[in-house]
């Protein structure tokens, strides 16, 4: 992802080139094994960037998720992707987090989910990070919002991150993990990928069928939403 002036937040144009890269690797044998990272220095991904305009259907059995199609499972892809993250990640980064096969990541990496914080559910979020860290973790960073940041040490200690490196250094070991990877026969790999899926997947797909309706009930109009996340005032978390 290359926004680094918007912190990798994901608009409607940058989703559509997520979901089409995604599928172009479907056909491209050169592609055996895939890293996925943001540029700059201070975030992987934010989500969704708040100032592009997504517009919805006014019903809430139509209501469209703008991130649904950015991630390598969700486009059919079942080469492996490595994420490798740096500064922060939150809210709709989760859909790639929660794709990847595994993550690595520096210790100047954080994660957080700001919906609750600013009158959103979060439904899509919640069910990627459960297939990855204990049930009370996932439920603490949803609930607890803005007011506190996972640590890239305490992730790594709950599971969601797989290895831990020096500021700078995630891109470089999230690469040398895929060049091994690649160098096996992507027949074995690719059915590797697609048991592992297989085992949690009735579950996921299950949670996630129901993430549209409870958005819809829970959400605050998109006006609120906006008047508190324009109130929003920097620093005011703890990082545990």
């Amino acid at each position: 992802m290359d926004r680094p002036h918007r912190l990798n937040a994901i608009d409607p144009a940058t989703a559509a080139e997520l979901a089409a890269t995604w599928q172009a690797f479907r056909f491209d044998d050169t592609v055996r094994a895939v890293v996925v990272t943001g540029a700059g220095q201070r975030a992987f991904c934010t989500g969704i960037d708040r100032d592009a305009q997504v517009p919805q259907p006014s019903s809430p059995y139509m209501v469209d998720d703008p991130l649904a199609t950015i991630g390598p499972k969700a486009n059919d892809l079942w080469k492996p992707v490595i994420a490798a993250v740096h500064g922060m990640a939150c809210g709709g980064a989760f859909y790639l987090l929660g794709e990847a096969e595994f993550v690595v990541a520096d210790e100047t990496a954080s994660f957080f989910d700001p919906h609750t914080t600013y009158g959103m559910v979060s439904a899509y979020e919640s069910v990627y990070l459960a297939q990855r860290m204990p049930f009370g973790e996932v439920a603490r960073m949803a609930l607890m919002g803005t007011a506190e940041r996972i640590s890239a040490r305490r992730a790594y200690e709950v599971g969601l991150v797989s290895e831990l490196t020096p500021p700078g250094g995630a891109v470089a070991a999230a690469v040398a993990c895929a060049a091994v990877i690649a160098s096996y026969p992507a027949d074995a790999v690719q059915g590797t990928v697609r048991a592992l899926w297989q085992a949690q997947e009735a579950t996921r797909a299950a949670a996630l069928a129901h993430a549209p309706q409870l958005v819809s009930l829970g959400n605050l109009p998109g006006d609120r939403q906006a008047e508190l996340f324009a109130g929003r005032r920097p620093g005011g978390f703890r990082t545990r």
